[in-house]
């Protein structure tokens, strides 16, 4: 009996082991769709939230990333089950004007999103070695070509994943440096406020979390493996696979985010410094924390350029290719030139930018007003039963994701009117 106990715990030891083992091979287009929201542009965001309002900001860091949680696994879904990314199956599906608009102010938001990537790895540079913003934008442009055009999605995927982990790393070991109140910031990740004057740095924290590009990235990544050639079964098993994936990607993402806002509260809210740039930002941790502190933040913003720059890229060549029903395929001449669109008019805008800081934040409020064209497709879509067959989205599914679209769509219109208010 004994031996047929243990020959049993043995066996359920062994499963649990090939599921662990499992899961493991789906782990990827989740960090890929991380990177996006830790990138330079949130950095901006991040630390002008924190030195401007100290903790009270956390809970739309809270809020954002839970929305991206249910957005993100709806886009993962449509590849999943269809075979098509967002952009694909707009072409398909939509009326060619209505997919156009969609498309073609998601190509401005992934342009949108690649100069912020582009001028935080510039200006990275720029903190390390001295390098003029221009000159380093374009040797931040050349890096992540080369990447794009020579990288295959496995090879890439084991990139961003290590970026991710060297991130998060850094951002550890900076909050080792500060006295963070953490029964004051476990209230500000649950508890909303508004502070005054705070409308476009909240807008900018959302548009800087749920960006209109990722939801194109993951649903292109996920559906490259084509799980949807698969029977029901297996399909059943990729989307809870798929959903574990994508959460916890989004937590790691809300932690380091959540970080760069304790960091900044902890250090620049309160000696009262108002931080204009993230250059200053690093000077100043100098005094405050030492040397090392400000050289990590600098690598690391560095790593996070690069990375974001790279799925920003991704993304563009995704929905350019996906304009022509095509999917992404960086040997294809559509992909190439989507991605050479995104990245290259990203560049140059830099060189029109007389404010780099401010283009950090200003490029993630533009995201949060494209956002809900993009969320309302992608609703339309994963709701459709031609779409989704019997995959389309049903109950509290359907509910949260039209709740995610009115919070959106509420929040820029107040943007809207704090902005006509102040001008």
């Amino acid at each position: 009996m004994k031996l047929l106990k243990s020959m049993g715990n043995w066996g359920k030891n062994h499963k649990a082991k090939l599921m662990a083992l499992d899961f493991f091979k789906y782990i990827g287009p989740g960090l890929l769709v991380t990177v996006g929201f830790i990138d330079p542009g949130n950095w901006a965001s991040n630390v002008v939230a924190g030195a401007d309002y100290g903790y009270a900001l956390l809970w739309m860091v809270t809020l954002s990333t839970f929305m991206l949680i249910i957005l993100q696994h709806n886009a993962a879904h449509l590849g999943i089950v269809t075979g098509y990314c967002l952009s694909e199956s707009a072409t398909i599906y939509l009326k060619p004007w209505v997919s156009r608009i969609a498309l073609i102010t998601a190509m401005m938001a992934a342009i949108s999103t690649a100069l912020a990537e582009i001028l935080g790895g510039a200006i990275a540079l720029q903190m390390l070695f001295g390098l003029p913003l221009k000159i380093g934008a374009v040797l931040v442009l050349g890096v992540v070509m080369w990447m794009l055009y020579t990288n295959s999605y496995k090879k890439l995927e084991k990139w961003i994943i290590g970026f991710v982990s060297l991130i998060g790393l850094s951002f550890i070991v900076e909050l080792t440096f500060v006295n963070v109140n953490w029964s004051e910031a476990i209230v500000s990740w649950a508890k909303p406020s508004f502070p005054k004057e705070s409308m476009p740095v909240i807008m900018s924290v959302l548009g800087a979390v749920v960006m209109p590009h990722n939801l194109f990235l993951h649903s292109e990544v996920i559906q490259s493996r084509q799980w949807n050639l698969e029977d029901d079964e297996v399909i059943a098993k990729q989307l809870k696979y798929e959903f574990l994936d994508t959460f916890l990607s989004m937590v790691i993402g809300w932690a380091i985010n959540s970080a760069m806002i304790l960091i900044a509260a902890c250090t620049f809210f309160t000696q009262k410094i108002q931080v204009i740039e993230l250059g200053q930002a690093q000077q100043m941790l100098k005094p405050l924390l030492g040397n090392i502190a400000s050289v990590i933040f600098a690598i690391a913003l560095l790593l996070a350029g690069i990375s974001s720059s790279v799925t920003a890229g991704m993304a563009g060549g995704s929905i350019f290719a996906g304009l022509f029903k095509e999917t992404y395929d960086i040997h294809d001449s559509h992909t190439k030139v989507g991605v050479g669109i995104t990245l290259i008019a990203a560049a140059l805008a830099i060189f029109f930018i007389s404010d780099p800081f401010k283009g950090l934040v200003y490029s993630q409020m533009f995201l949060s007003v494209q956002l809900p064209i993009s969320v309302l497709l992608q609703i339309y879509l994963t709701s459709s039963k031609k779409v989704m067959g019997k995959y389309a989205n049903a109950g509290i599914e359907k509910i949260l994701l039209w709740i995610i679209g009115i919070i959106v769509a509420a929040l820029n219109i107040a943007l809207l009117i704090s902005s006509l208010y102040n001008f």
